[in-house]
């Protein structure tokens, strides 16, 4: 575990670390939850993107998936030493860096099925790992991820068929009952 002296910030730290595929809400729940709670949002992929003024669709072509993925666990790095509410890219879990850094944290695996997950992320070209045939490799994704987010998980919360309202006051009920 990574104590908040170790990572030199006097013990700041996120109030709850959101993981989960693609389509799962983390950014939209993880905003809900902030104003809920009077927080910052800690977006990794947005922060990524401000950080190189790059789409992450631009960074996998122009410099491929491990430049990404090395932008990725600094945005963590930098992200665990933060207040606030913090939704991790999907594939940030499968880092072993991002899994040190997060180990002593509250993690919130939001766990959605394709049929949910479709809609609300429309298969289009901004999500580099699902551009071409995209229900199959989403499908494939999660089975790879699935095993590692459940491992990380101290809390589940399915968002199908739910509004992101529902799924934020499930999350903050579970945190706020010490599931975590």
């Amino acid at each position: 575990m990574v104590s908040g002296e170790e990572r030199g910030d006097g013990g700041a730290r996120p109030r709850v670390v959101l993981i989960g595929p693609p389509g799962a809400g983390k950014s939209t729940v993880g905003r809900l939850l902030a104003e809920r709670w009077g927080l910052d949002l800690v977006d990794t992929d947005a922060e990524v993107e401000s950080a190189t003024g790059r789409t992450i669709s631009d960074i996998f072509v122009e410099d491929g998936e491990p430049a990404f993925r090395a932008l990725e666990v600094e945005a963590v790095r930098a992200a665990v030493r933060r207040p606030g509410v913090l939704a991790l890219g999907g594939g940030a879990p499968m880092q072993e860096p991002v899994q040190e850094l997060i180990a002593d944290l509250p993690v919130v695996l939001l766990e959605v099925g394709i049929a949910d997950a479709s809609p609300r992320i429309g298969f289009d070209r901004s999500r580099p790992l699902l551009s071409v045939n995209p229900r199959a490799q989403w499908s494939r994704l999660m089975e790879q991820r699935r095993p590692t987010y459940a491992r990380l998980a101290d809390v589940v919360v399915d968002t199908s068929g739910r509004s992101a309202d529902d799924v934020a006051t499930a999350v903050a009920a579970a945190l706020e009952d010490g599931a975590p």
